[in-house]
């Protein structure tokens, strides 16, 4: 039977490839170190008390009907006064989205402002902005970064591709590589987008900034930048994904908010109305109460950020030791979000049984069987394959799982030719 084009050319996910390999091998008794989720095992790191009573008792008071297509006006308007109390940033409720998590609020974002054929410029690495370019039809241009830049990219990268562009998709802490902007260079990037804007025509379409912050929380003795803070003249341009996922390791509870100019957000509103990607009503009710205790949210924050930089930590300090020990291995120091990224340059290597590993993907296969320790090659996030760079999750380990999976490392790289 035929299916659309869209259906056909859709590309499949490396890191679900990757998780039924996973799969296939606890299938048969192995215990396989998942890093590559960027989730949260709730047994290690549960949701706040405070909330998850606060959602229990919204049941209780029967929220369980539609809520409201833009999300219900209390926690719109609590996201707001957080936005103010955290981060300086002034938007009012009407100017605030909420949707089940950050992914309908991309796609939202994508939908309201990309045509077909539009160019959209997004840092390689980044998470799921290929994927996002092709359901939408749009030119995307992938723009490799450095690791001596902790893979972001700069204002001289972005620099020869705005020209006409629709949109910029940048991301800090950014998913996958666990590294933040410095001002400096945010604001050398917002200059560039505010001089573009500059020199085009009233009846060109702006350049419009897509800000995924939503790991804003969960940032280790670095301050997190925005761009609307530290150019206020783009709040017009900006569209800001947020939500309690990943900063209160709630991922299953499906609450999310984007941000930004009000003519926007209302027709992404109307776009996720169509989707039905609204938050469960219940969850909604529970977080705009937990959003105005800053009390329990930086007491959690403090316990929760803790043991996330203790796991990244562990394991960045296990790869240096590898690297000391001069195994062509190297690892960024961690900054937020709950990723390491590790390079492990063993491409070209042969296997003990005479297997060529062609690429990152080969040897990450590689280490599944031999080490039982399972990452995400950049590969997945829009680099090319010959990168041999790495996205390890801490969300779903423990210090001893992480203190356990380094010598299995060891041992699987010391067997390649």
């Amino acid at each position: 039977m035929s299916v659309s084009v869209l259906a056909k050319t859709l590309k499949g996910s490396e890191i679900i490839k990757i998780g039924n390999e996973i799969n296939e091998l606890k299938r048969q008794g192995q215990n396989i170190a998942n890093l590559t989720i960027g989730d949260f095992d709730p047994a290690i790191y549960p949701i706040p008390e405070e909330l998850q009573q606060g959602i229990i008792e919204a049941y209780q008071a029967h929220q369980t009907n539609y809520p409201p297509a833009d999300g219900v006006l209390i926690l719109r308007e609590q996201v707001s006064a957080f936005l103010n109390r955290h981060f300086g940033l002034n938007f009012a409720p009407n100017e605030v989205l909420v949707a089940s998590g950050s992914r309908p609020l991309i796609y939202s974002a994508f939908l309201a402002l990309v045509d077909a054929g539009d160019k959209v410029i997004y840092p390689a690495p980044s998470w799921n902005n290929n994927h996002y370019c092709h359901i939408t039809g749009s030119q995307e241009i992938a723009v490799p970064t450095l690791p001596e830049n902790n893979f972001l990219p700069t204002a001289a990268d972005l620099a020869p591709h705005l020209k006409g562009a629709t949109l910029l998709a940048l991301c800090s802490p950014q998913n996958p590589t666990g590294t933040m902007f410095e001002q400096a260079d945010l604001e050398e990037i917002c200059d560039l987008v505010i001089a573009e804007n500059n020199s085009r025509t009233h009846a060109e379409k702006p350049l419009y900034i897509m800000y995924d912050q939503i790991y804003s929380m969960l940032t280790f003795g670095k301050a997190h930048v925005n761009p609307v803070s530290l150019r206020p003249e783009l709040k017009d341009y900006v569209i800001y994904i947020d939500g309690i996922s990943k900063c209160l390791a709630a991922t299953g509870v499906r609450v999310g908010w984007g941000f930004g100019p009000e003519h926007i957000i209302s027709k992404m509103r109307g776009i996720v109305g169509h989707m039905g990607a609204w938050a469960p009503k219940a969850e909604q009710v529970a977080t705009a109460h937990y959003l105005q205790q800053d009390e329990q949210i930086a007491h959690y924050l403090n316990t929760f950020k803790n043991k996330i930089q203790q796991n990244l930590t562990k394991l960045y300090n296990g790869f240096q030791q590898l690297k000391n020990e001069g195994y062509a291995v190297d690892a960024i120091q961690p900054m937020g979000a709950i990723y390491l990224t590790v390079k492990i340059d063993y491409s070209g290597k042969t296997t003990p049984e005479g297997e060529l590993l062609n690429d990152a993907a080969d040897v990450n296969f590689y280490l599944i069987k031999e080490a039982k320790v399972a990452l995400v090659p950049f590969s997945a996030f829009g680099t090319g394959s010959d990168v041999n760079w790495f996205r390890a999750s801490v969300g779903t380990s423990t210090p001893e799982d992480i203190a356990a999976m380094i010598p299995r490392i060891k041992e699987a790289l010391s067997k390649l030719q």
